[in-house]
């Protein structure tokens, strides 16, 4: 798989966590181009097709970005508003995926441009049916903005 065939980028720091997301993805077949990241700059070094994502090009965005609030390096809200603020990444769906139970997060998620907020079940069950859902609403009954070229028109 390149970095320009992910449909979901899962940004999620917990190895345990990263495990259920992937095996619920896997269960329904929707895990085949899913990029995993652990922290929030290699989070914005994807997204933004920098450093070891150089070779990844603007027009292939992924359809939806699962971002964990409490990463390493760079925090998911500091994620969540480079991408917002940027028109190039400004359209592409986040879903903040968290355990935080703190209104400020909620509200400045939502403030920032999030897509929708789901705080993460403790249970393992509903933490895999939870992502199960996510991963077919994004990629199979949300009807993704079209994908128009970075590069600019002719004259």
């Amino acid at each position: 798989m390149s970095a320009n065939e992910v449909e979901i980028l899962l940004v999620e720091d917990s190895p345990d966590d990263a495990e259920l997301a992937l095996h619920a993805l896997n269960k329904e077949n929707l895990a085949r181009r899913i990029q995993l990241v652990r922290d929030g700059e290699e989070a914005l070094d994807f997204v933004f097709c920098r450093n070891a994502y150089a070779g990844r090009s603007f027009d292939d965005p992924p359809r939806v970005v699962l971002l964990d609030l409490k990463l390493p390096k760079v925090d998911g809200l500091e994620v969540l508003r480079a991408m917002k603020a940027d028109p190039r990444t400004r359209t592409i769906p986040v879903v903040v995926l968290t355990s935080s139970k703190e209104e400020r997060d909620l509200i400045e998620s939502y403030h920032l441009g999030a897509n929708s907020y789901i705080q993460k079940p403790v249970d393992c069950n509903q933490f895999r049916e939870t992502v199960k859902q996510l991963g077919l609403y994004w990629l199979l009954a949300n009807v993704p903005l079209p994908r128009v070229s970075s590069a600019k028109p002719e004259a």
